[in-house]
């Protein structure tokens, strides 16, 4: 088998790389050290034929402040697939497989449990709406030229070094500065990267959209307390849901300000997504979070 991973340096893609050591793999993406340098959001890259391609390349962990960083989400997650298309279609052989990694922001839901595939794509933010129209594209191509195609929906992802706001919780329990909210009630989907990438060999032959978590779905309260564990540090702030709904009203106003009322929400209602159907038809098994040294 030969591979070509989109995003192999950025964090899931890593793991997926360490997932396929020994595999021929060719790597793609912006970064010099990938064996085809190329932003697939600006310009459509020459392929050898590859039986497998897995596109893990995108752009996301950002909230847009304008328009144009709104757009940015289009250029990278749509567009760059649309390219990334383009240049297989320019091969003389289509691959076996393609594997799409994208994320359950589809459904566009701030809160709810147990959330299946089945439910409607709802997402309206530029990240959402640019997953959506990357999962669209992918699929018409993949029917069109008979690829088999696995969509993934990963929640929370959960591993070292990673971005975005859990790379923002585990520096500020790390320095002392992290508030826990409302008691950290809050139920959330979230999985390791690293069970993820274990996953994505067994793929080939597989068609069909899956959600992904780790099946146990922790709250706020579980997770900072198991960082704080490994950190061997402790969370010395602790405020009611009143308090930060106040403070939320001054964020709403100023952009400035650290807390909002869409960081309250995300902080303080469940959101958890079901994986039966991975369990049933992948032999989905994954570790529990709070049960790994992610750190």
């Amino acid at each position: 088998m030969k591979y070509l991973l989109t995003g192999a340096y950025g964090f899931l893609g890593r793991h997926i790389l360490g997932s396929l050591q020994g595999a021929d793999v060719i790597t793609l993406g912006r970064r010099p050290e990938n064996d085809i340098a190329c932003s697939l959001g600006e310009s459509v890259p020459s392929l050898p034929v590859v039986d497998v391609v897995i596109h893990c390349a995108g752009k996301a962990h950002v909230v847009p402040k304008t328009a144009e960083e709104g757009e940015e989400f289009y250029k990278v997650n749509t567009e760059g697939t649309k390219n990334l298309l383009k240049a297989l279609d320019a091969l003389s052989e289509r691959p076996k497989q393609f594997i799409l990694i994208s994320t359950v922001s589809v459904y566009g839901l701030d809160s709810g449990q147990l959330i299946s595939e089945t439910h409607p794509l709802l997402g309206t933010s530029p990240y959402a709406k640019s997953k959506i129209l990357a999962e669209k594209a992918v699929l018409a191509w993949a029917a069109e030229n008979m690829v088999p195609i696995v969509v993934l929906r990963l929640p929370l992802l959960i591993g070292s070094n990673p971005p975005g706001n859990l790379d923002k919780m585990i520096n500020g329990i790390k320095n002392g500065r992290y508030a826990s909210i409302n008691g950290g009630r809050a139920r959330k989907s979230m999985v390791l990267a690293v069970d993820v990438a274990n996953l994505i060999p067994n793929l080939i032959g597989r068609t069909g959209i899956y959600n992904l978590t780790d099946r146990c779905h922790p709250s706020f309260n579980e997770l900072e307390r198991k960082i704080s564990d490994i950190l061997k540090t402790k969370i010395h702030f602790k405020l009611p849901l009143k308090l930060v709904s106040i403070l939320a009203v001054i964020g709403d106003k100023f952009s400035f300000f650290p807390v909002n009322s869409a960081l309250i929400d995300k902080m303080t209602l469940d959101l958890t997504f079901d994986d039966s159907k991975a369990a049933d038809e992948l032999k989905w098994a994954p570790n529990k979070v709070l049960n790994a040294d992610f750190l």
